[in-house]
């Protein structure tokens, strides 16, 4: 467990609830996660069924696009640090997400054209950019609602995390049923239904702002730094930034790869431009260590997770049973597991992760994180189990997928949350937005390492995929590839957590 000698690990003197702006931003996430995931549980289905695209390019067209969507949070963070503040950020972020769900909705409306194509680019174009000023954002200001030695700090990433889920649950189940209808000219209606959520979500933050985002003595949160040098010229940046993005999208997808190159070669300037300044200590600067070191290590566990939308999904598709009590279930509906599993045990995990603190039995973060790394193998496992010597024209049971996905959530709600207060926490000052942005650095790696794996999957009549020399003939071998990355990441974090946690305490 961690030193309750660390700055970072003592008790919380405080016993009042939680501060309303957490339910605040806890909302302004749900309908912005709605917007997300409920596009995003179509988007392959799209891709295939409407667009035309084989498994394989839209399995990479999909990963490129959400490592984008996770990059981006790096210029976002920065621009909020130096010029916009938190609030502003957010605020832009959450139109320009909406215009792009509107646009996905014309896109939708002219598919088979080649307006519907570039309509395609560009209503992603601008989730892209929407996303990197909104998501770095408002994680950030859940943590400026307390003070540092506050133990609250994780339940409440974890009630914040419930809200994303609840929002991932309901626009998954509205696209699904509107847009998963087996009808390509429906998956239209799901884009604006994201839109439409998108804008709530926005005006809600603008509502309740002003009010709601304070510290615990009563000083606003998410302002305009006082030393910014001014806000107006960087909307110039906008467009710039989406031209770029589109442009990166597109030959990524048609040409060769510049956006995982672009990935290494942010993590590097990123790292030093935060361990060169000359302000941050030497406690300062091995906490960013464990700050980027974990991110190395949640790759591992969410390129495997991110099959859901991608692999999974075709998976659900193709060579699941989804009939019950008469009805056949859209596949991308199977997705609403993990958030159904999020929102029902999220508050037991903040319970529990609570309950052991006060009794001094908590475990540290990078040991949570290791659980989350092992329930994630565990998940892939079991499937292997259900896909084992699978006959053609069997399906198999659904009860597999069940599984899969309660372990995972089960996982996530060890490894995400307790990665984002981690971030929170160790993150100095003046970097802890862009910190933050670090984190889902490590988002944008592995969707993209995602989408490459998903790309992989197996298809009748067409040739083996290989990885490393390993043949991907069967469902078998596809989802053991997981099983083995997580493991071996689960085990190799274990050894090191302990090296990590005295760096987390290293002093100020």
């Amino acid at each position: 467990m961690e030193p309750t000698t660390s700055l970072y690990a003592e008790p919380s003197t405080k016993t009042q609830g939680h501060p309303k702006g957490l339910y605040l931003l806890f909302a302004t996430e749900m309908w912005e996660r709605f917007s997300y995931y409920g596009m995003r549980a179509v988007l392959v289905l799209f891709l295939t069924k409407a667009m035309m695209m084989d498994k394989a390019f839209a399995s990479k067209f999909y990963g490129g696009y959400t490592s984008l969507i996770y990059l981006t949070p790096l210029i976002g963070g920065y621009i909020s640090d130096r010029y916009w503040g938190n609030r502003r950020s957010i605020l832009t972020g959450g139109v320009l997400m909406a215009l792009g769900q509107f646009v996905l909705f014309a896109a939708g409306s002219t598919y088979g054209t080649p307006l519907g194509q570039g309509l395609l680019y560009l209503g992603l174009g601008g989730m892209i950019i929407g996303n990197g000023f909104f998501k770095p954002n408002i994680s950030t200001m859940v943590g400026s609602l307390y003070t540092p030695e506050d133990r609250r700090r994780d339940a409440a990433y974890t009630i914040f995390y419930m809200g994303i889920n609840l929002g991932s649950f309901i626009g998954n189940t509205i696209t699904s049923l509107v847009g998963d209808t087996g009808r390509p000219e429906d998956f239209r209606w799901a884009f604006l239904a994201c839109g439409i959520a998108m804008l709530l979500g926005t005006a809600l933050f603008q509502w309740g702002k002003n009010k709601y985002l304070h510290t615990p003595e009563g000083e606003q949160v998410g302002n305009t730094p006082v030393s910014s040098p001014g806000v107006k010229g960087v909307f110039m940046l906008i467009p710039v930034m989406l031209a770029v993005a589109l442009g990166f999208l597109w030959i990524d997808t048609t040409t060769f790869s510049v956006i995982m190159p672009l990935l290494i070669l942010s993590a590097l300037g990123i790292a030093a431009l935060i361990l060169l300044d000359k302000s941050l200590t030497a406690g300062d600067r091995q906490r960013v260590y464990v700050i980027f070191t974990v991110a190395f290590f949640v790759v591992f566990f969410w390129a495997a997770f991110e099959q859901a939308p991608a692999s999974l999904t075709f998976f659900a598709d193709e060579q699941m049973n989804r009939t019950i009590f008469g009805y056949t279930l859209p596949a991308s509906i199977f997705q609403n597991l993990n958030a159904f599993f999020i929102v029902t045990c999220a508050p037991l995990m903040a319970l529990l992760w609570t309950a052991l603190g006060h009794r001094g039995m908590e475990p540290p973060s990078p040991l949570k994180m290791v659980i989350g790394l092992a329930l994630l193998a565990l998940g892939y496992l079991i499937m292997c189990f259900g896909v084992d010597d699978l006959q053609p024209g069997i399906k198999v049971s659904m009860f597999y997928l069940v599984a899969l996905y309660f372990l995972h959530s089960i996982g996530e709600l060890c490894l995400s949350p307790i990665g984002l207060s981690l971030v929170n926490k160790l993150a100095p000052l003046k970097f802890s937005s862009l910190l933050m942005a670090v984190w889902f650095l490590a988002n944008a790696a592995a969707n993209y390492l995602a989408g490459f794996m998903s790309s992989l999957y197996p298809e009748a009549g067409k040739p083996a995929p290989n990885l490393f020399g390993y043949e991907i003939t069967d469902l078998y071998s596809f989802f053991m590839v997981f099983v083995v990355s997580a493991a071996l990441a689960s085990l190799i974090l274990f050894l090191v957590n302990r090296r990590l946690v005295k760096m987390m305490n290293a002093p100020v």
